[in-house]
């Protein structure tokens, strides 16, 4: 996958992981800076996912506007804390078909890709060994959009908690980012927020939802509405799907709607 974006204003990130697994076959973009993949420690997945994030933290930090593709939603700890380095004050619009808010107190499967929004909301303290003096996000800066295939406890969470929760819509968004107000954005997608009949080979697929080009809709409208600083597209397609074709049509129409140019 060619990158020809040079004048987008993107600089491309690649993290070619699932939680601590490597996936050789994730379509990198040419232009685009690999993270170093660190020779990991035996133990615990999140041990070894920490020394993964860490090698990612310095790479997305030397992007002056970084465009993340991974594997997964975790490694997000690793961009919002690059981020943080240069931001007070940041916002998260969050667009997925899963909340990401269970914990390991309350999740029923312990799979820590379920965590990630709770990790960037300071849900999660004890769970890495390397915070990567990641700041919580509080919750009234955290907009979840298309958000459909919850836990029972992860709803009662969410629930209780600050997060603004919108359809996938683009009006809907582009409403909850200007309640926010002038705040630079961070934008995460996880591609299962799509219609699963859109997506095949996708880890994780929810049924009927948002089409393709109405989730494109959304990230250019927030692109058109605020600051977004830095995106994050987590391609949670199957390892053996994660270079199909199709797979990397939906990622060419994700990034030209955020306005980044990929072939």
């Amino acid at each position: 996958m060619a990158d020809h974006g040079t004048d987008s204003g993107w600089d491309l990130v690649v993290t070619p992981w699932h939680l601590d697994e490597y996936l050789p076959a994730f379509p990198i973009p040419d232009t685009a800076a690999q993270a170093p993949r660190p020779a990991l420690p035996a133990g615990s997945v999140a041990a070894r996912m920490s020394r993964l994030h860490r090698a990612a933290l310095d790479t997305v930090a030397s992007a002056a506007r970084p465009l993340v593709l991974s594997g997964d939603c975790p490694t997000t700890r690793a961009a919002v804390a690059a981020l943080q380095r240069r931001h007070r004050d940041l916002a998260v619009l969050w667009l997925d078909a899963h909340g990401d808010f269970n914990t390991p107190a309350i999740s029923t499967s312990g799979y820590l890709g379920g965590m990630a929004l709770s990790m960037l909301t300071g849900r999660t303290p004890d769970l890495f060994d390397d915070p990567l003096d990641l700041r919580p996000v509080p919750d009234t800066n955290v907009v979840l959009a298309g958000a459909r295939d919850l836990d029972p406890a992860e709803r009662d969470a969410l629930t209780g908690s600050h997060v603004h929760r919108v359809p996938a819509d683009p009006a809907a968004v582009v409403s909850a980012l200007d309640e926010l107000g002038p705040v630079p954005v961070y934008l995460h997608l996880d591609i299962d927020v799509i219609d699963g009949a859109e997506l095949p080979g996708a880890r994780f697929p929810s049924g009927p939802g948002p089409s393709l080009a109405q989730i494109a809709d959304c990230l250019a409208a927030a692109c058109a509405t605020a600051d977004v600083t830095a995106a994050y597209l987590a391609c949670a397609w199957l390892p053996e799907h994660v270079d199909d074709h199709a797979t990397r049509r939906t990622i060419t129409r994700l990034t030209t709607a955020l306005g980044a140019s990929l072939t």
